[in-house]
């Protein structure tokens, strides 16, 4: 959109706005109808000043003087018809769309969650099938007690009550039964090396002579590293690893005999010490995307190394055809609204917030507390879409667009 036209498309929209509500034009009403037009969210930094110069120049005009300018304008300006509808989802068919969200359990869901997360359940409930909210819990250092029940109130708001909740320390002879089921194709192995030692044979692109064991030799290895007996593998001494064919020549460093587990004896909050090797995340995700039989995901564009990493996986089980369609998505850096859960929860121990609910933090809890509708997280994920471009937002024009989706 040229800035010429952008001007020109921003009168006439201020105009009917203006017209529709009194003679007062609204920002947000304005911009969001500029959508509709081709503007870009990423965009609206870039023009917001001139927009916003228009809606002045408009709001100063008379009632009448509104009106007559309205006439000349009337034609450029397209009726609204609720949401644009959402991009076309590849491979999908009616009925058999299986999405997720999963979150950290390291507290409940704040603005970012809600936008990445709606997209996968409007394509979910658009297309037909199951959505799943999957709680990873599989870090004994980084849960916060208190996020199980926060996450599923967030879930069970957010998502219209539909989501099916799954929690990942629950699953943990699955992950178990994947793993043996690698190293049995030869696709994983035990490593001892020091973290120092393997970062040399992953610069130099040699082999860690841990890769010669055999499969046998590795099954003893991994029982060593789940036994709980004195002449088992300590905290930090053994790591199973991912093996395939040239690895650790990859042209990626990030591919070269990736870690699957690790020993931790941290007392987990929700199975105590029940357990003491645990799945490291891109073991955990795969098991439970071929488990649950993920047809598409959406997930932030950081994580693409991690979607090749499960992508062989499920290569090296025989199953590469139905790996998931992917989609990413860009990150929107908000330059003035903290989104660390730690942070905020931190704030809350310092009795610098109330509660998760506070009015100043930007969680689910905060805004439906406002007056917040779900719809209004549903319109704008629908109107960003899966664009991989980063955008940078600040608070007041974040709450600008949402404030006019949540009428």
């Amino acid at each position: 959109m040229t800035i010429k036209n952008l001007e020109k498309k921003a009168r006439a929209y201020a105009l009917k706005n203006a017209i529709a509500y009194d003679g007062v034009a609204r920002a947000g009403s304005v911009i969001s109808a500029l959508f509709n037009e081709g503007l870009k969210p990423d965009e609206v930094k870039k023009y917001s000043k001139k927009i916003n110069e228009i809606i002045l120049e408009v709001n100063n005009l008379s009632s009448e003087e509104q009106k007559k300018e309205f006439e000349n304008l009337e034609k450029i300006v397209h009726e609204r018809e609720g949401r644009e509808g959402l991009p076309e989802l590849p491979n999908a068919k009616k009925g058999k769309v299986i999405m997720r969200f999963a979150p950290s359990a390291s507290g409940p869901f704040h603005v970012g969650h809600a936008l990445t997360a709606s997209l996968s359940y409007l394509f979910v409930k658009e297309y037909g099938g199951k959505f799943y909210l999957r709680i990873e819990d599989t870090n004994p250092e980084n849960i916060y007690p208190k996020a199980y029940e926060l996450i599923k109130k967030d879930s069970n708001w957010l998502f219209d009550g539909i989501a099916k909740v799954l929690i990942q320390s629950d699953r943990m002879k699955l992950y178990y039964e994947y793993a043996e089921k690698l190293i049995k194709k030869d696709s994983a192995y035990v490593c001892t090396c020091t973290s120092e030692k393997f970062k040399e044979f992953v610069d130099k692109k040699i082999n860690c002579p841990c890769r010669k064991f055999s499969i046998k030799e590795n099954l003893e290895r991994w029982k060593k590293m789940l036994d709980k007996d004195k002449s088992s593998f300590g905290e930090g001494e053994a790591v199973l690893r991912f093996k395939s064919k040239n690895s650790m020549q990859d042209k990626n460093p990030a591919m070269r005999d990736f870690p699957l587990a690790r020993i931790n004896l941290t007392k987990h909050v929700r199975q105590g010490n029940k357990y003491r090797v645990w799945p490291l995340m891109n073991l955990a995700v795969a098991v439970d995307d071929m488990d649950l039989k993920m047809t598409h995901i959406i997930r932030a564009k950081d994580h693409r190394d991690n979607a090749e990493r499960q992508k062989k996986m499920y290569e090296a089980l025989g199953i590469g055809k139905k790996f998931p369609w992917t989609g990413f998505l860009g990150r929107i850096h908000f330059k003035d609204m903290e989104l660390s859960t730690t942070q905020m929860r931190k704030g809350i121990e310092e009795k610098k917030y109330s509660g998760w609910d506070d009015l100043k933090l930007p969680t689910l809890a905060s805004l439906k507390k406002q007056g917040y509708k779900p719809s209004a997280f549903w319109k704008l994920a629908e109107r960003i879409g899966l664009s991989e471009n980063d955008k940078v937002m600040d608070r007041k024009e974040f709450f600008t667009l949402l404030d006019d989706f949540n009428k």
